[in-house]
C-alpha cells in the first residue's frame, strides 16, 4: 500500500484539552530494546489479543480505549495503533489531534477499505492504514516499515540554537548573546514549543493544550507572551498571527 504522507494543518477543539486533563498520564518509559507501541481501540478481546502478540515480539505496550485517553497517552510512544472505530471521539480528528502535536508515527486501523477512507486517514496525518481484518504478520511489517521511514528517535532533547537565542530542554536554560534569561516553567515551555516549529504558525489551541493543559484562558497565554518577549529584549522573537496564533521570529 502508498503511505506517502499526505497532511492536512486544521486546528483541533479546545475542548480536547479539558477531556484529557483528567486522566492521569501515561507511566514513565521502561528500559527495552523494542518499541513502546500504543494500542488504541475499544476494550475488547481482539484488543487485547492484539497487545499480547506484540509484547511477544519483544515490543512494550500500553492501550487505551477511548480517543481522549489516546491523547494524553501518545507522546510517551514511538508507534501509535490507532482504531477509528473509537466510543468518544471520530478517529480521524483524534489523528489530527495527534499529528498537530507529535511526529510519532501512526497506523490507521479500520473496518472501512475505501479509497476516500484512505485519502482521509493520510490527510489526518496516519502514516500508513490498516484493514480489518488483517494478518498479525502483515501488520507486524507495516510497523516495522514505519519505524524504519521514521528513523531512530533520540533519547535526549536537541539544543535549539536559533540566531542569537539558544535553548537547552536538558538544563532548561536560554540564553541570548550568552545572557542567562530567567523564564518560569511555563515561559520555557511556550517559547520552546515555538523555536521548535520556527517556520510554523501555531494555533492558540495547541499551544494552550501543550503547555497549560486546563489551567488555562486566552488572556494566560497572550500575558505569558507579553512577558517572554519581554525578557528576551524584543517583541520581534514572538511574532502574532492575528486570528490564529503564534509563530516564532528572530529577534
Amino acid at each position: 500500500m502508498n503511505s506517502m504522507h499526505v497532511r492536512e494543518n486544521r486546528a483541533v477543539d479546545p475542548c480536547i484539552a479539558e477531556k484529557t486533563a483528567s486522566l492521569p498520564m501515561p507511566a514513565p518509559r521502561s528500559s527495552t530494546t523494542g518499541w513502546r507501541v500504543l494500542v488504541v481501540a475499544n476494550a475488547s478481546a481482539e484488543a487485547e489479543s492484539l497487545a499480547s502478540g506484540i509484547r511477544r515480539h519483544g515490543h512494550e505496550v500500553i492501550t487505551a480505549d477511548t480517543g481522549i485517553a489516546a491523547l494524553r497517552a501518545h507522546d510517551d510512544s514511538d508507534l501509535v495503533l490507532l482504531d477509528f472505530e473509537l466510543p468518544d471521539l471520530d478517529g480521524l480528528e483524534v489523528c489530527r489531534a495527534i499529528r498537530s502535536a507529535s511526529e510519532v508515527p501512526i497506523i490507521a486501523v479500520t473496518a472501512r477499505d475505501g479509497e476516500l477512507d484512505l485519502i482521509l486517514a493520510l490527510q489526518a496525518g496516519a502514516d500508513d492504514f490498516v484493514v480489518k481484518p488483517y494478518g498479525f504478520r502483515a501488520l507486524l511489517a507495516r510497523m516495522a516499515a514505519v519505524m524504519r521511514r521514521a528513523g531512530p528517535r533520540s533519547g535526549a532533547p536537541k539544543v535549539l540554537v536559533r540566531g542569537r537565542l539558544r535553548i537547552d530542554p536538558t538544563s532548561r536554560t536560554v540564553t541570548v548573546d550568552d545572557r542567562v534569561v530567567e523564564l518560569t516553567r511555563k515561559e520555557f515551555d511556550l517559547l520552546h514549543l515555538l523555536a521548535a516549529h520556527p517556520d510554523m504558525v501555531i494555533p492558540r489551541e495547541r499551544l494552550i493544550r501543550q503547555v497549560w493543559g486546563d489551567s488555562w484562558s486566552r488572556r494566560t497565554l497572550d500575558t505569558h507572551v507579553s512577558s517572554v518577549r519581554g525578557k528576551l529584549g524584543a517583541s520581534s522573537w514572538i511574532i502574532t498571527a492575528r486570528g490564529v496564533g503564534f509563530r516564532f521570529g528572530h529577534g
